[in-house]
Order: structure tokens, then C-alpha cells, then sequence
């Protein structure tokens, strides 16, 4: 039984291993999202946390509305959500009604499969990033298996109808695209700067765009990534317009590829609105509650309330979305001015949440909390030292994987921050975890010398 439950883990040929990664992956959510039930969405406030505002907009979208109503009444076009997910809990609504529990359960399973295949991609930045030898695919292994298995890795899809699964693995899968732009595994003297993988790389940003578009902040530091060692290791006579040319091609194609894959949201924007949204429409509302001072840094409320005769309801739905927004984007602004240390203090309690967890109800008990605010801590932590360690070892990939941790939690420390916001970096955060944890000498102390190289 042992040796049959090894080499299920470690099959002898490589090939099999992402794919039982997956299957398995996805089967545990599938069953135990079914068999506890997690499907099960609470009814209150006419099912609202079936997906919140972007339920609401798949119910607006179903019933003939359009693009529309993102909250309990009737205000009209909304650029409120980024536009993909809405549309799959729309094609969820339409095969099987408007919050009802097939619904849930055909979301959480296509959840299920997002987050299982971020999986595959885990192992692929591990054995990219460490080598493809005994060591480096072991890394990769336990990397891709932890994934699979660990509970907190897979709460967002098997609990929440929101887009923390799809955009995990939209970004996961981006990074994979990036390291293989990079050549970083890539056998000696190949070009790994094909049209096509440039071509995937702007069509993946693209869908990040109308998944969570705040992830947009690091396309320009993922691509320069990929181009400098080109760019910098050019002479003086290749960076003539030719040599620009060569260099410039691949990230062009991926601009124009990534241009088309959103476009289509843009003009639709500009047609309801008829002004230039290019992703979301909410941002002076959210900034809006981030001065609020009296709530230290987290906004305990909803942006908007969910009555339909509250006047602050009354008066979005008067205005419409862009004039609201814009208005409270102004407010915001002159708070700031008038208690510019407020903000800033916010701000960094902001950065405390988002990498050491943010306030929790004590409904279930200080054990309780105290433990889950250990283990997202924890994770945080061994995340940074993993990071430090692959860069002080000249790991590949190491500093994409900085800009990562600098650049996507960044607007986020400014405006607003949730635990789920942290899951697009944790398919990371498992791989540099796994890698420090697995850097440890035999004398259980930390091993800060540089490996020997590997082969890819």
C-alpha cells in the first residue's frame, strides 16, 4: 500500500504528476464543497452574499437588464466589477436559475477547477525556478501536492462566489507564461520568445484585467522583467532601431493582444456612460471609505448601504455611478488634504492587515481568531523569508516574484484591504515557503549559502 501511495505522489514519469495534481485537487473541493454543504448560501438580503454585487449584476444580466444594478435597486449600468466573473455566475443563473443551489454548486465547481489547476502551475514555477534535478523537482513537487491538499489554499473556491480562484490562476498562469519568456528552464540554445507565448502573455493579462483589474499595476514590471537581460546584455550597435525592433516585437504583439481582449469592455463603457472607464467604476467611492479616520484603516460597512430608500443609496441612484464616484472621489481627496497623517497612519495599518490579517469578529472565540491570525501571519512570514533566501541564492525568478510581493498589494494599502485580497500572491507565497522550509541543513539550521548550480 506504502509503495503504490508513493509513486502516486512521485510517479516515475514527470509528465503524470500535474495532472494528478489537478484531478486531486479537484476532486477534494468538488466533495468536500458537496458534502459540507458550502453551497448552501445564506439567504438574507434577497440572497445577497450569493455573490454580492456581482450576483446581483448576473441576476440584472439574466433578467434582461443588462449590465446592471449591482445592489438592491434598480440604478442602472454598472462598471461597479471587472466583468468576467459576473458573466460566469450569469451563465450559471441562465442553465439553472437565478440563486439557486445548482447554481451555487455548478459556480464552486468551476472554483474548483481554477483552483486546482493554479496547482499545475505551482509545480511549474517550482521545478522553472529550482532546477530539474532530484532537488529542484522535489521542491516542485511538495510545492504543487501542498496546493492541492492544504485547506486554506482552497477556502475561496469552495466557500465564496467571488473571483479570488479565477484570478489566482489567471495570475499563476501568467507567471508560468513569464518564466518561460524568460527561459528560465528552458533547454540550452531554444528560443523561448515565441509569438505564441508572447501572444498567451498579453490575452492572460487581459482576462487579469476584466478579473481583478488592481492586478494591472504589475503588467509593466512582468514585462520589462522578461526583456532586460535582452535589453541590457545589447550592445550599442544592437540597440539601433533594428535591434529595438527585435526586442520590442514580443511585448507589441502581447500589448495588442491584451488591448483586444479588453477593448470590448472599454467601448462598452464608453457607450453606457459615454465617458472613458477603462476597468472599474468605483474607485472614488472605495477611496471615499478609506478616509473615513473612524475606522481605523478598515471599513467595517458596506461601500453602499443595501436599502433602497437610504438617502446615501438615493443619491447613487440619482447621480448614477460615475458622477457618484467622481463626487466621492473629491471628498475623499480633501480628507486626505485636511488629515494627511491620518491617511498615512491608515495606510499602514493597512499593510499590517494585508500581509498579518485583517480585524476579525471575535463571534467564535479569541482561540479561534488568534489561531487563524497565526497561520495567515505565518504564511506571510515564511513567504518574505523564502523571497529573501531565493534572492540572496540568485534563485530565477526571484525577482519577479519581489515585484509580485511589492507592486500587487500596493493600491490596496491605500484604499482597502481583505484577507482574500492576498490569495493571487499565495500560489508564491507556497513555493518560497516550501523552498525555505526545504533549505534547511541536517543540523536543522539555516542554509544561507549559495547551492550548487544546477542544470535546467
Amino acid at each position: 500500500m506504502l509503495p503504490r501511495l508513493r509513486a502516486f505522489f512521485n510517479p516515475p514519469d514527470p509528465a503524470q504528476l500535474p495532472w494528478r495534481i489537478f484531478w486531486t485537487g479537484f476532486l477534494i473541493r468538488v466533495l468536500y464543497m458537496t458534502l459540507a454543504h458550502t453551497y448552501r448560501m445564506r439567504v438574507l438580503d434577497d440572497h445577497f452574499e450569493f455573490g454580492w454585487e456581482m450576483g446581483r449584476i448576473a441576476r440584472a444580466l439574466v433578467t434582461g437588464h443588462g449590465f446592471a444594478n449591482p445592489f438592491n435597486g434598480n440604478s442602472g449600468p454598472t462598471a461597479w466589477t471587472p466583468p468576467l466573473y459576473p458573466l460566469i455566475i450569469a451563465l450559471a443563473f441562465k442553465l439553472f436559475g437565478v440563486y439557486t443551489l445548482k447554481s451555487a454548486w455548478f459556480i464552486l465547481t468551476i472554483n474548483s477547477i481554477f483552483s486546482a489547476a493554479t496547482g499545475w502551475a505551482v509545480y511549474e514555477m517550482g521545478w522553472r525556478c529550482f532546477g530539474r534535478d532530484a532537488r529542484g523537482r522535489s521542491l516542485a513537487r511538495w510545492s504543487g501536492w501542498l496546493w492541492a491538499l492544504y485547506p486554506a489554499a482552497m477556502q475561496y473556491a469552495v466557500k465564496w462566489i467571488w473571483d479570488m480562484a479565477l484570478t489566482a490562476c489567471l495570475f499563476a498562469w501568467v507567471l508560468v507564461i513569464a518564466l518561460r519568456l524568460r527561459g528560465v528552464g528552458e533547454p540550452a540554445g531554444s528560443n523561448p520568445q515565441t509569438p505564441r507565448r508572447w501572444m498567451a502573455f498579453g490575452v492572460l493579462w487581459g482576462l487579469i484585467g476584466l478579473s481583478n483589474s488592481s492586478l494591472l499595476l504589475m503588467l509593466p514590471f512582468c514585462g520589462l522583467w522578461i526583456i532586460w537581460p535582452a535589453f541590457h546584455a545589447s550592445s550599442t550597435q544592437s540597440r539601433s532601431a533594428g535591434g529595438f525592433g527585435r526586442i520590442f516585437f514580443g511585448p507589441t504583439l502581447a500589448a495588442v493582444c491584451c488591448v483586444a481582449v479588453i477593448s470590448p469592455w472599454i467601448l462598452r463603457n464608453w457607450y453606457a456612460f459615454h465617458a472613458f472607464v477603462p476597468m472599474r467604476s468605483n474607485f472614488g467611492a472605495e477611496l471615499y471609505e478609506a478616509t473615513t479616520f473612524s475606522n481605523d484603516g478598515f471599513p467595517w460597512m458596506a461601500t453602499l448601504p443595501l436599502a433602497e430608500t437610504a438617502p446615501e443609496f438615493v443619491r447613487y441612484e440619482r447621480m448614477g455611478e460615475i458622477a457618484y464616484s467622481k463626487q466621492q472621489g473629491e471628498r475623499a481627496k480633501a480628507r486626505i488634504r485636511a488629515h494627511p497623517g491620518l491617511f498615512v497612519r491608515n495606510a499602514l495599518m493597512r499593510v499590517d492587515f494585508f500581509w498579518v490579517s485583517v480585524p476579525h469578529p471575535l463571534d467564535a472565540g479569541v482561540f479561534v481568531e488568534a489561531t487563524r491570525r497565526f497561520n495567515f501571519a505565518f504564511l506571510s512570514f515564511s513567504g518574505f523569508l523564502g523571497l529573501a533566501l531565493a534572492i540572496r541564492r540568485h534563485i530565477p525568478g526571484a525577482w519577479l516574484f519581489f515585484w509580485a510581493f511589492a507592486i500587487v498589494p500596493f493600491v490596496y494599502y491605500f484604499v482597502t484591504v481583505q484577507a482574500r485580497f492576498r490569495h493571487p500572491l499565495e500560489p508564491i507565497i507556497c513555493l518560497l515557503s516550501v523552498y525555505l522550509f526545504q533549505s534547511a541543513d541536517r543540523s536543522r539550521t539555516w542554509s544561507w549559502r549559495k547551492p550548487p548550480s544546477v542544470t535546467p
